[in-house]
């Protein structure tokens, strides 16, 4: 018997790197070397100090019940001094911290907690398609804002349109960013904070590589711009600052009233996390922080390792500015989705087509820094023996 999925299921999109991962897979059930820069998976494993935190919490009985539906109070404390010491911006536990099942629920569910159907949501455009899955169940109508190179991969605001601004209630920013791998200013933030409040649209800010920037860069905070909490709310995850992915734990701050929704849609899809691993966050965010310090000091090798390999080919390539991805424009002759299939048929190596991230990827491919030097400067030769450039040296 066949049961008829919902509508609801039926407009979602489609999970482009659940289809990622199955072409790779293939190549690799065919017994073929598959070098996968497509996703975004730190390779690396979770410090050590974290792991025996969990380890030890997981003996505490009380943590084998159920945990708060809101999350420990512990965790939320711990949240709060994290920001006031790496941003110096203060928040209440208690009303402005909401403790996640990871970044991508909360980036889901909080389209579902501030749409109504027609609703508008402004969505950088290329940029995380699970951004679009939230806003299709609420039923909202997803008006996309161009990152382009011009503009070093900065929305420009004032192309909004009047009618669009009207129906708005929501604005996807993510800086560093995925894919394009920018950096935001100042000044973005500041005329984000100013168009928010003139138009009352809640900002979301997707803060997930908030820790990994190059050249002695530090990321903004959204809530470090004044009036930020007034209109927005920030979601960070310790999947990348501390190689957690596996441990699906994130949280949300700012606004209030925008926690209080999160909150609330939470009360009906979750009971909290396991309280050992809220234990081990707190951990992680409280203690030293030096692994963080030489996981940048890592990415910033590979990144110069790769970037450099990929010049020396002939490659025209930018170095990302933050986040672990590098996004590379393509050859003449190809489209995002045939160059991939390329270097995935002919080089056994995976990068994600730019047209997955939205219309204004196409053109370029994003490749992860998730593997070692060694692994990156293999693909950068495999890519040579393509033929596809000239070598510069």
């Amino acid at each position: 018997m066949h049961f008829e999925p919902s509508q609801t299921l039926k407009n979602l999109p489609e999970q482009f790197f659940a289809k990622l991962t199955q072409k790779a897979a293939r190549y690799v059930q065919q017994g073929y070397d598959v070098i996968n820069l497509g996703q975004g998976n730190p390779d690396l494993p979770t410090p050590p100090h974290i792991v025996a935190a969990l380890k030890k919490a997981a003996e505490n009985p009380l943590y084998h019940r159920y945990s708060p539906f809101k999350g420990h109070p512990f965790l939320k404390e711990a949240v709060a001094q994290f920001y006031e010491r790496e941003y110096h911006v203060h928040l209440d536990p208690e009303t402005e911290v909401a403790i996640l099942l990871g970044g991508k629920a909360g980036l889901v569910e909080v389209s579902q907690c501030l749409l109504n159907p027609g609703d508008v949501a402004f969505v950088p455009d290329p940029g995380y398609p699970d951004y679009w899955s939230g806003i299709a169940l609420a039923g909202g109508e997803m008006v996309l804002m161009p990152l382009t190179a011009e503009r070093c991969f900065l929305p420009d605001f004032s192309q909004l349109s009047p009618l669009h601004l009207k129906k708005a209630k929501l604005m996807f920013l993510n800086y560093p960013n995925n894919p394009t791998a920018a950096v935001a200013v100042q000044s973005l933030f500041e005329e984000a904070v100013a168009l928010a409040c003139q138009h009352q649209i809640c900002v979301v800010h997707d803060f997930a590589y908030g820790a990994i920037a190059y050249d002695g860069h530090q990321p903004l905070s959204f809530l470090q711009i004044p009036g930020a909490k007034e209109v927005g709310i920030e979601i960070y995850t310790l999947s990348k600052t501390y190689n957690m992915a596996g441990w699906r734990i994130a949280f949300a701050v700012g606004n209030q009233s925008v926690i209080e929704a999160i909150e609330l849609i939470q009360d009906h899809y979750h009971c909290s996390l396991f309280g050992a691993i809220q234990e081990a966050a707190a951990v992680a965010l409280l203690s030293s922080q030096e692994c963080v310090d030489q996981l940048r000091e890592t990415y910033q090798r590979r990144r110069d390792t790769f970037i450099s390999a990929l010049q020396d080919i002939g490659w025209d390539v930018q170095p990302p500015q933050g986040s672990f991805f590098a996004w590379l424009p393509v050859p003449d002759g190809f489209d995002s989705a045939s160059f991939a299939d390329l270097l995935l048929e002919e080089s056994h190596i995976v990068v994600a087509p730019g047209i997955g991230f939205g219309p204004h990827g196409e053109g370029y491919v994003r490749a992860g820094l998730v593997s070692s030097e060694e692994t990156l400067l293999k693909a950068a030769e495999r890519i040579e023996r393509l033929g596809l450039f000239t070598r510069m040296r």
